[in-house]
């Protein structure tokens, strides 16, 4: 049986929460990273992810003018690379300078993969369409990568940015 509850209460139940970091190169040419946890497969073929981002991030911009995008999954170990990611804005920034992170050229579009992460997929913008206080971004995988190694995705797993693993 359901009960009716307040939205704010209903949606604290949605952990344990998937996140990725999106990356797309800004007018300078420098790689912008985001960490974000609204994202979803689209389309199985052609393979087609969503990602959605908060209006007023510097992210849009650096997607918008670059017409394509990475979405990484972080691995476990990149928590504080997300939370870095995530809390500083790219129009100040330039977070891969300032934070230690291991990065790749990507191999079908101008953008950058995480070496540490479980899988980067390469996508060229498709479409994008404005949703509340966020726009979604529709990109076609063009090029995907797994790790060598076997390694755990980040989720967010609590209230709060609390950040782990799943079993």
């Amino acid at each position: 049986m359901q009960k009716q509850v307040e939205y704010q209460d209903a949606i604290k139940t949605k952990y344990p929460e998937q996140v990725v970091i999106a990356i797309a190169k800004d007018k300078a040419g420098r790689a912008n990273p985001v960490t974000l946890g609204w994202t979803m497969i689209v389309s199985g073929s052609p393979p087609m992810m969503a990602i959605a981002v908060a209006s007023r991030h510097y992210s849009i911009e650096t997607i918008r003018h670059s017409k394509c995008f990475t979405i990484a999954f972080p691995s476990s170990e990149m928590a504080d690379a997300a939370l870095f990611f995530g809390s500083r804005s790219g129009r100040d920034t330039d977070k891969f300078a300032e934070f230690d992170c291991k990065t790749e050229p990507a191999k079908a579009i101008d953008s950058a993969l995480l070496t540490d992460a479980v899988a980067n997929f390469e996508c060229t913008l498709e479409s994008e369409t404005e949703a509340g206080d966020h726009i979604i971004f529709v990109g076609k995988v063009v090029s995907s990568h797994t790790n060598t190694e076997p390694k755990k995705r980040l989720y967010t797993v609590g209230p709060g940015h609390k950040l782990g693993s799943v079993s």
